[in-house]
């Protein structure tokens, strides 16, 4: 079997000294999966997401890229090796337009843009109907629409995408996934973290579920949806929206 895109083992770590919020959480992606992170508030969720790209203090264990030890290493570093990060909220360039945007995503490589911009725009026709528009009028779908837009940009071989779904009415939450379902199907591995567990169990290949920084539970999207004890006591309420 080949190796797995990111393999996080057993991660340590946290904001401040002495507190940590990820407790020996693991997490495997193998090439083209999406993977569904899961599971109460506070379970440490986006931590993970922000320890794989570089944005909290790594304790202990380890972060691999394609074997590559990556533990550590700063997003702009990241970026250079393929790795693509939306964060929940802040991430459009309000004041730029659509285009100007998704420039931003090849600023290391711009010689790349109109190859990078006809394959984001295959998966978004919109943003090249709406490309001189500026991004501070658009809805927040739309904002999502372009800031995923613009991590596809540097031709990622993982996108990490924390809550694609959140403060967006049901019908544009909807359209988020499938979105996120195009960019999987478009050759992309996915690493999300989503509070609608239900919708992200329906689309995803594998999902863990984390509870007080550890990952507690894993198996497919359908097993997890399927397992009773698991809505019991990981998910409730999550799984009824």
């Amino acid at each position: 079997m080949s190796q797995p895109v990111v393999f996080a083992d057993n991660l340590v770590a946290g904001y401040l000294p002495g507190i940590n919020i990820l407790n020996g959480c693991s997490l495997v992606a193998n090439q083209g999966e999406l993977i569904g992170i899961i599971g109460p508030n506070g379970a440490g969720k986006s931590t993970l997401l922000k320890a794989i790209f570089g944005q909290v203090n790594v304790r202990s264990g380890k972060i691999s890229l394609n074997g590559e030890d990556i533990t550590g290493l700063k997003a702009n570093k990241l970026v250079g090796k393929g790795v693509a990060f939306v964060p929940q909220t802040n991430n459009v360039f309000p004041s730029l337009t659509i285009e100007e945007n998704l420039e931003m995503g090849v600023f290391q490589t711009p010689k790349r843009f109109n190859e990078r911009f006809e394959f984001v725009t295959n998966i978004f026709p919109d943003l090249a109907k709406r490309r001189h528009q500026k991004a501070g009028s658009l809805s927040g779908g739309e904002r999502q629409m372009v800031a995923m837009g613009r991590a596809l940009m540097i031709d990622p071989s993982v996108l990490l995408l924390d809550e694609p779904s959140a403060g967006l009415s049901p019908v544009r939450q909807d359209e988020a996934f499938l979105r996120v379902k195009e960019v999987n199907k478009a050759g992309v591995t996915v690493i999300m973290v989503e509070q609608n567990a239900r919708r992200c169990l329906q689309i995803c290949d594998r999902a863990y579920v984390l509870d007080q920084g550890k990952d507690a539970h894993t198996g497919t999207g359908r097993e997890l949806l399927n397992d009773p004890k698991m809505v019991e006591l990981y998910l409730g309420n999550l799984a009824d929206l």
